[in-house]
């Protein structure tokens, strides 16, 4: 593709409107909505999250001289353990304010990549009602009251991403690894670099959690019980109280009725189909952001289909890109299927037989399906190429020169390879 790709505003309908800047009114409320979020869960948590003070309780066990797998619900990287260190060693009441804090900025970090990916501004519409809309989002809540780290890895995809857009395999290696040392959520994510060729990436997104693990093994005490306590728990889908909010087919389906082993084998056919999904999207060589975000969140997808646990809460994981991606025709984003998926997690609507929390995970479910079906069509069915043409009618003018990952590229059989001057 030739030139700078621009976005027609003339010819997408309301994205144009979400393009321009949001008011001060519309920030003001945006940020209050996000600010209410925040306090509820400090006013309701006591230590930072319920997720997150197993990790800090592991932390706080290996400074004491114990064994951090010692808690069955420790369920990270022994590196893991040295990231949280810093935590264990802050009081509750401080950790009551920083986690919430902390979670609600590593999602706001993580919808920033996402926009940047496609060069949308940061004050415009799009963004704006995007950051407030997370508060009536229900995984959101949830992982703001959990606490749980896999803000980090929502954090961590986009930038992934956009650094791949940009060029920047090795970049984005590191940033996998790192995320994957704090928590193993972006492993199947590894499936991408293997697509591309980019073998440098995948070793240090290898190298990163493989030396941080090692460096923590040998200071811990019996490092063993990772492999004879926490992985055996994992593969049993941990217990009866957290298989309740399990959204993987294999949890989800035996609670249906299905035996458990036609369950666990459907859901890994339905994986199986994900990725080739995914490389079929990454094979359709269109030198355009779109190839990988689509090609990265339908790998993550898969996963959640089939790995134990599935929670509600990764979702945003996959979500934020998809949302941003909105502004290209022909985006999932832009299909009705897309939001129809997500209506479930709107917290205000009471939906028969699935109200009570435990039987939440149906709907969870029901979402990570729905969106895997959608973006898989998307990667399966090539739609015919457009040329877009990004008009900024409002915010800081967006130099030709600008970095922003939009650029024309030289494809080579790797993918996204050199980034070039822009055309005319």
């Amino acid at each position: 593709m030739d030139g700078l790709i621009r976005m027609d505003t003339d010819k997408t309908g309301g994205v144009g409107w979400l393009l321009r800047p949001a008011s001060w009114p519309v920030r003001a409320a945006a940020a209050a909505v996000l600010v209410a979020a925040v306090l509820e869960v400090y006013r309701r948590s006591h230590s930072g999250g319920m997720d997150n003070a197993f990790v800090v309780r592991a932390a706080r066990s290996f400074l004491d001289g114990g064994s951090p797998y010692a808690d069955k619900r420790f369920l990270y990287l022994p590196s893991a353990v040295l990231a949280a260190v810093p935590e264990a060693l802050l009081p509750d009441r401080v950790l009551r304010a920083v986690v919430p804090v902390g979670v609600a900025g590593l999602v706001l970090g993580g919808w920033w990549c996402s926009l940047r990916i496609f060069g949308v501004w940061a004050g415009s519409r799009l963004a704006v009602l995007g950051a407030g809309g997370l508060a009536y989002f229900a995984p959101f809540r949830n992982l703001l009251l959990l606490g749980n780290w896999t803000a980090v890895s929502v954090a961590a995809l986009p930038l992934a991403l956009l650094l791949v857009v940009r060029a920047r395999w090795v970049a984005a290696g590191a940033v996998i690894g790192a995320a994957v040392a704090v928590k193993p959520m972006l492993v199947p994510f590894a499936l991408l670099f293997v697509f591309a060729g980019r073998w440098r990436a995948l070793a240090v997104a290898v190298a990163i959690p493989a030396a941080g693990s090692v460096a923590a093994a040998l200071a811990i005490p019996h490092p063993g019980y990772f492999f004879t306590r926490t992985v055996p728990f994992l593969l049993r889908g941990q217990d009866p109280f957290a298989g309740l909010y399990d959204a993987s087919l294999g949890a989800v389906l035996p609670r249906l009725g299905v035996p458990r082993g036609l369950a666990l084998a459907f859901a890994m056919a339905v994986a199986a189909v994900g990725v080739w999904c995914a490389w079929r999207r990454w094979r359709r060589a269109d030198d355009t952001p779109m190839r990988v975000v689509e090609t990265g969140t339908m790998l993550m997808l898969s996963a959640f289909l089939v790995s134990r646990p599935s929670f509600d809460h990764y979702v945003l994981v996959v979500l934020l890109p998809l949302l941003a991606s909105v502004v290209v025709p022909g985006s999932a984003a832009r299909t009705p299927w897309f939001w129809i998926a997500l209506i479930p997690q709107i917290p205000v609507i009471d939906w028969p037989y699935v109200t009570p929390l435990t039987r939440r995970a149906f709907k969870d479910a029901a979402m990570f399906c729905g969106l895997a079906a959608v973006l898989a069509w998307r990667c399966a069915v090539p739609l015919p190429p457009v040329r877009l043409r990004r008009a900024s009618p409002a915010g800081p003018p967006l130099r030709p020169q600008e970095p922003d990952g939009l650029t024309s590229r030289t494809q080579t059989p790797g993918g996204l390879e050199k980034t070039g001057p822009p055309g005319p």
